[in-house]
């Protein structure tokens, strides 16, 4: 049996940055309004409306949550699994022919190449969207990607980042997550990890031990190790 995922906490750890634990959409990919088109599109197949109102609440969700909502707020009939086929087809068409970057993604990304800096790819997206969007970004910067079908217990639990920290063999707190969602945010935080929020579609508070950017273009090297050291002070 696989033991429980934890934190470790304690003084003398998490003082050097071992490792930046990326999400995807709406984080290194401009992909978040992709999801809610492609969501609006399939409930409007099946005579439903969404509006912004409910951009929110589906904003970082895994694909089990954002169907569960989606059928609980239209109160349709529909099997879920055929609810997440439909939103995987439409998402897949959708980034056939790539996505662009955040601005400053790619940059920070050479960066911690350069550098030598151990990344991962943490995202609540199922497997068959993680490789649509790769492609764009670059699989090479990463050590490896989790993708939200492969684990257990998706974003907001800390599973996913607290596999990825264990994977590079690092403390949480020496790890720095960029995210944009609460979703994720709250996922990285449970982790214990020092938190770097870059809001796409809906405004982040600042808040212990998260800091918030308006994009990675302000975001390098030295800022991420600074996260960490003050990350291990608090």
């Amino acid at each position: 049996m696989t033991a429980p995922l934890t934190t470790t906490t304690g003084s003398g750890l998490g003082h050097e940055l071992k490792a930046v634990l990326f999400d995807m959409d709406g984080t290194l990919v401009d992909t978040e309004r992709n999801w809610f088109a492609t969501e609006t599109a399939v409930m409007a197949e099946l005579g439903f409306t969404l509006t912004a109102q409910h951009a929110e609440q589906l904003l970082g969700s895994p694909m089990e949550r954002a169907v569960a909502y989606l059928l609980a707020v239209s109160g349709l009939d529909v099997p879920p699994a055929e609810m997440e086929r439909r939103i995987n087809t439409g998402m897949v068409a959708q980034l056939r022919d790539g996505v662009d970057l955040r601005p400053g993604a790619k940059r920070l990304l050479a960066e911690l190449d350069d550098a030598g800096v151990p990344c991962a790819l943490v995202t609540a997206s199922q497997r068959v969207i993680v490789d649509a969007v790769l492609p764009s970004i670059g699989a090479h910067h990463f050590r490896f990607t989790i993708a939200g079908d492969e684990i257990a217990r998706t974003k907001p639990h800390p599973d996913p980042y607290l596999t990825a920290a264990r994977r590079l063999d690092a403390e949480p707190r020496s790890c720095v997550v960029i995210e944009d969602s609460p979703t994720g945010i709250a996922s990285g935080e449970a982790a214990g990890c020092a938190l770097l929020a870059v809001p796409s579609m809906t405004p982040i508070p600042a808040a212990a031990g998260r800091t918030v950017v308006e994009s990675l273009e302000s975001v390098d090297l030295d800022y991420l190790r600074d996260l960490v050291h003050a990350h291990a002070a608090l």
